[in-house]
């Protein structure tokens, strides 16, 4: 007898549909085909154990399963509870009345306990466009699943609850979800980390203000304990909440790397901080069978490196065209998978290797040589793509023990949206990626660009007096843009030019 049941493949955060087929004839043989890994090849023997542990041994027959199409590689062990339904049904041990219109993943114990498998929401987002109308899943990923709305989710515990809702005529008191609770209005999560908590800086702070309203990137140079990673840490406290379209992409990414989001939805802005042994596969992607690295884990969100000079050259280096095209595209000779990787970049280094070139009080101990070799180890194309270059002083003691309240993350946050309430009007008419003015090319930079004649000599001379790149230059005025929406003035001023200018002047100190 044959039975065809239906799960889901992922080919980076693309679900692709497969169809899983069980026949059963006279014979004593198990052959399954279809392209299946090893892992999936395993799952004959969670299988085995889990239905004989439940009274639903597999007959003794000719067995033949196929995961079509034969041609695509299917891995990992979601296939266990769709390989074993289709088994029972094939030898007529359950019946599949209650699977039209359903696609059905999980994994197994030796048990028949279901638990989590990753990359649930894509399939599930996929599932509604290839017409399904229902889903079976293990209840570990529940709370992932809810988020799609417009298909109803069956979510169980042991795989005798599914033999259970097999056998029923009705089975609307199974149904787990069948709407939508995404809700984006306001973050859910109260932010520890506030800027109030940060004794001056003022002139920093006024810096990734501007970076988070236009999405730009960022260095921070300056010497240790003068509150770089504090500031850094912080700038997720003024980013406003994920849209809805925002919050579905990122949290497929997260699900397709199996974090399974068991609380509550991702409503606020992902924050991802590796350390600087991190290999470049862990930060950009990749592998046999590639998963997301840290600069996807980072979309919609920030990218924090510290001390940016001890990770490795090959490391930073492969930052460099995500960091123009807000994508990954991963190769290998079989498969090409992409990535999205929008994300804000917000770095910071010593000025030296001891730390204190520069310091007023502290006398530095490197040498020319020595502090020339540090900063070579940014490359100059790399730093070409930081917009905004932001030296950090110590703080003076009185500035410590002043007890002068500075803004708020809530007021300051509250200038972002407004600001990106404006470039999203602008934007309006043009595609989905561009919704920041971080993130306009050269025919947008033209358009809502435009300089007086006196804001042109002034960028003019300072990029030849700075010898500063043609890619600095747009930056410049991405960056005085995004600071004339945050004043919410239509034209771009000459104070604008000339403060986005002077964040670029570390350019050839560096």
């Amino acid at each position: 007898m044959l039975s065809t049941v239906y799960g889901y493949t992922l080919n980076g955060i693309t679900a692709i549909k497969i169809s899983i087929e069980a026949n059963v004839c006279n014979g004593a043989f198990f052959s399954m085909v279809g392209l299946p890994d090893n892992s999936v090849k395993e799952s004959y023997q969670r299988i085995l154990s889990a239905l004989k542990n439940n009274e639903k041994p597999i007959p003794i027959k000719g067995i033949t399963v196929n995961l079509a199409p034969a041609d695509l590689r299917k891995e990992g062990s979601g296939y266990d509870l769709p390989i074993s339904l289709a088994l029972l049904i094939a030898s007529g041990q359950v019946s599949d009345k209650n699977l039209s219109r359903t696609f059905i993943m999980g994994e197994l114990s030796l048990g028949g306990e279901l638990r989590a498998i990753r990359g649930v929401l894509p399939m599930l987002v996929q599932a509604k466009k290839d017409g399904f109308s229902c889903a079976i899943l293990p209840k570990a990923n529940l709370n992932e699943a809810k988020i799609v709305e417009g298909i109803t989710i069956y979510a169980f515990e042991h795989i005798n609850e599914i033999f259970h809702f097999l056998a029923q005529s009705d089975v609307s008191n199974f149904i787990t979800h069948n709407r939508n609770e995404l809700d984006i209005k306001t973050p859910k999560k109260c932010y520890a980390a506030d800027f109030n908590e940060v004794k001056g800086q003022e002139d920093v702070k006024r810096a990734l203000l501007i970076a988070a309203a236009g999405g730009h990137n960022a260095i921070l140079i300056g010497p240790p304990g003068s509150g770089k990673t504090m500031l850094s840490k912080r700038i997720s406290g003024i980013l406003p909440a994920l849209s809805k379209e925002e919050a579905l992409e990122t949290i497929a990414v997260h699900s397709v790397s199996g974090i399974n989001q068991t609380t509550e939805p991702l409503f606020i802005r992902p924050f991802r901080s590796p350390h600087h042994t991190i290999s470049d596969v862990a930060l950009v992607g990749g592998g046999t069978s590639p998963r997301p690295g840290e600069i996807s884990l980072a979309h919609h969100g920030i990218l924090f490196l510290d001390e940016l000079p001890e990770f490795k050259r090959s490391v930073l280096e492969v930052l460099r065209q995500p960091l123009e095209d807000g994508k990954i595209t991963i190769s290998r000779s079989k498969i090409s998978t992409e990535f999205p990787a929008q994300f804000i970049l917000i770095a910071s280094m010593n000025p030296c290797p001891c730390g204190y070139h520069g310091h007023p009080d502290i006398l530095c101990s490197c040498s020319t040589v020595m502090i020339s070799r540090y900063r070579k180890k940014i490359s100059g194309p790399l730093l070409d793509r930081i917009d905004l270059h932001i030296e950090v002083n110590p703080v003076k003691i009185d500035e410590l023990s002043s007890n002068i309240v500075s803004e708020n993350s809530s007021e300051i946050r509250a200038k972002v949206e407004s600001a990106r309430n404006i470039q999203l009007a602008r934007f309006k008419h043009l595609p989905n990626t561009l919704a920041l003015n971080s993130r306009m090319q050269t025919r947008e930079i033209n358009l809502f660009c435009r300089l007086s004649l006196k804001g042109g000599s002034i960028l003019k001379n300072a990029v030849k007096k700075l010898n500063l790149s043609a890619r600095a230059y747009d930056r410049i005025l991405k960056v005085a843009r995004t600071i004339a929406d945050l004043e919410n003035s239509d034209e771009i001023k000459t104070s604008h030019i000339s403060e986005a200018i002077q964040y670029r002047q570390l350019d050839r100190k560096l």
